[in-house]
């Protein structure tokens, strides 16, 4: 099954927020990253944060809550060597492939006035280099802009983890802009 979301409008960013990857995705699916098989099931009620599509579950879809190390698939990536920033927690994602963010959709995922999120700083060797709180202001857009471009306003920083403070949850990653 393929799921597609559209929204309503269209909010630019400065910063584009990157789901999972396409071949992390896969892998999750069938072990995540706490060595624990996928275990599939369908949302009756919907709304918990898809960080394969970067948008909320909607009633009867079918999901997996997985866990996930974000440091450790970019160190993949990049070489970096993250040692005890390595962290793990769980994400929801499709249980299926889907088709990732709509191209359409614009905007910070997860997003709303008032709520707030820690906006974590990682160094190209793959070390926490600072972070900051930010409490989603009113113009949602503008306040998560303006927190990603202080973070990247030190040379030091390559990657940025947008997390929720409540459940400390990995929401998304942005990558310094090149």
């Amino acid at each position: 099954m393929t799921t597609t979301y559209t929204p309503a409008t269209r909010t630019p960013t400065a910063y584009p927020p990157r789901p999972i990857a396409p071949a992390a995705l896969a892998q999750l699916r069938a072990t995540d990253d706490a060595g624990q098989p996928c275990v599939p099931f369908v949302d009756h009620e919907g709304g918990s944060p898809l960080r394969c599509c970067l948008r909320p579950v909607a009633p009867g879809e079918r999901i997996a809550l997985v866990s996930y190390a974000p440091l450790r698939r970019w160190a993949a990536e990049t070489g970096a060597a993250p040692g005890a920033y390595d962290e793990q927690g769980p994400v929801f994602i499709h249980a299926d492939p889907c088709a990732g963010p709509s191209p359409e959709r614009d905007g910070y995922p997860f997003s709303r006035a008032g709520a707030l999120r820690t906006v974590r700083r990682y160094s190209a060797e793959g070390r926490i280099v600072g972070g900051r709180l930010l409490e989603i202001p009113d113009e949602e857009e503008q306040g998560f802009d303006a927190a990603i471009a202080e973070a990247f306003a030190d040379p030091r920083v390559a990657l940025v983890h947008v997390r929720a403070v409540e459940y400390g949850c990995f929401h998304f990653e942005v990558r310094r802009p090149v």
